[in-house]
């Protein structure tokens, strides 16, 4: 039984990587078929930059590769390849898995900019909770639209998810303390908390999620126990960016890296783990309810080189 989940859950990584995988598994396996000189290694080079892994994770994998095959010159293609695998392992080892909540209730609150995949990935994380026994309740927190309200509400509605949602344009902070007084009213396992998600760049919006965390510590001490931030993998390194200006202003405990499906940069977890060291948790491979993994390396690395 573990078994075969484990082998469903990395074929649904190795098909939403399948763009990556194919392109750099059967660029490298190419280019290792040859002699490896000067041009190959170049060419290697690009191709792991293209991938979105990094000046800096390029460059010194290309390196590993010419300073193996100096020392042996009978090394595989195979054998290279697996040297990579395990040097991307080695940046990727500081990711944890997704928290088993221990407070009741456990208070996630999920940050990004518009467009990022924010409010599904709320809907799925929630939906993940409920499939383990977890008792859950989603708060639509994202006052400024109405749209990601009506979202998120449509969800709850379709799954039996408990909600608390504001009116257009109330306080988010009271609308988080609102659902956090219900949660331990409830005992509940888990809020989720969808917050709004305008320009990383306006400070207003900082403010507005440091009222939010405030809110819920007047009630919970230590809450929020997990701040996730939502990124878009195609957007490459504009995601990184993001994340740094969020974790300036509230700190971010892991990563739900979203349509990775959608993105032949795959590479993006690499470049994303070695700049920031934020843990990444969840990836999202699709856009069904159950397309949200937790993320594991391994299967990651297997999957990104087909």
């Amino acid at each position: 039984m573990v078994f075969n989940f484990l082998k469903s859950s990395y074929n649904k990584v190795k098909n939403a990587l399948v763009k990556t995988g194919s392109v750099l598994g059967n660029t490298i396996r190419s280019l290792f078929s040859k002699k490896i000189d000067d041009e190959t290694l170049e060419a290697l080079e690009k191709a792991f930059y293209e991938a979105d892994l990094g000046v800096q994770t390029a460059v010194e994998l290309t390196q590993k590769v010419k300073e193996l095959y100096a020392k042996d010159p009978n090394l595989t293609g195979e054998n290279l390849l697996e040297a990579i695998r395990q040097e991307i392992m080695r940046i990727l080892v500081t990711s944890t898995p997704p928290s088993i909540p221990t407070a009741s209730p456990h208070i996630i609150l999920i940050v990004g900019v518009n467009g990022n995949g924010k409010t599904t990935s709320v809907a799925k994380l929630a939906k993940r909770y409920q499939s383990d026994g977890k008792t859950v309740l989603v708060v639509a927190a994202d006052t400024f639209r109405a749209a990601a309200i009506e979202q998120l509400a449509h969800w709850a509605s379709r799954y039996q998810i408990d909600i608390v949602k504001g009116a257009p344009n109330s306080d988010p902070a009271a609308v988080a303390f609102d659902a956090v007084t219900a949660g331990k009213a409830r005992n509940t396992n888990v809020v989720i908390i969808d917050t709004a998600g305008r320009l990383h760049t306006k400070l207003p919006l900082m403010h507005e999620l440091e009222k939010i965390k405030r809110a819920c510590r007047k009630l919970i001490e230590g809450a929020p126990h997990e701040t996730l931030l939502v990124l878009d993998a195609t957007t490459g390194q504009n995601a990184i960016e993001q994340a740094k200006i969020f974790n300036q202003f509230t700190p971010i405990s892991g990563l739900i890296l979203t349509k990775l499906d959608g993105s032949a940069k795959g590479g993006i977890v690499v470049s994303i783990q070695r700049q920031l060291g934020i843990p990444v948790k969840y990836i999202g491979i699709g856009e069904g309810i159950d397309d949200l993994e937790p993320f594991d390396p391994e299967t990651y690395v297997n999957a990104l080189f087909g």
